[in-house]
């Protein structure tokens, strides 16, 4: 059984080229990046919030530009650590489909290929470079269509995330 999908896995990449290992590893890559995000999300953010709000209402002051300052820093810092990788989640995302046209060039060179060494259209020898041109594509649009959805996902949650701990961490009103 493991090993028939272990061919039929080794199969598809032979299919679709080289560059389908490339984009493979880029969306392994991408995915491990937006897990370790989502449970940063789930599990440490929440306690990052409490330390950073429990640390603000301990201040004795909180009206003045000093103070004003100190929440603006603590605001920035649990945001920096909810944003930590989303550049490069996002930057990941923007390759993918870049990789997968890439992927369909090579393919559609090797159908000219194909084409100048037979000097005429054979379907069958054109066959091998049109999957190859087509299974590349594919696999970066649904990299790049699954990693938009975490992306933005994540971007909205840190930003929420944000807005809230500035409501939490409220300046005292001068009287």
């Amino acid at each position: 059984m493991f090993m028939d999908i272990f061919e039929s896995i080794r199969d598809f990449t032979e299919t679709g080229g080289s560059i389908l290992l490339v984009i493979g590893a880029l969306i392994f890559v991408m995915w491990i990046l937006i897990l370790e995000r989502i449970l940063y999300v789930t599990n440490n953010h929440k306690l990052m919030m409490k330390e950073t709000i429990s640390q603000w209402h301990a201040r004795p002051e909180r009206n003045s530009w000093n103070a004003k300052q100190i929440r603006q820093a603590m605001i920035s810092r649990v945001s920096l650590k909810l944003r930590f990788s989303l550049p490069i989640i996002q930057a990941l995302v923007a390759l993918c489909p870049l990789l997968g046209l890439m992927g369909t060039v090579t393919g559609m060179i090797m159908v000219f290929d194909v084409m100048a060494m037979s000097g005429g259209g054979n379907a069958r020898s054109m066959a091998a470079g049109v999957s190859q041109a087509t299974i590349p594509t594919m696999a970066g649009m649904v990299g790049a269509l699954s990693g938009v959805f975490a992306s933005t996902w994540l971007t909205r949650t840190a930003k929420t995330e944000r807005m809230h701990l500035e409501d939490a961490l409220q300046l005292q009103r001068s009287e």
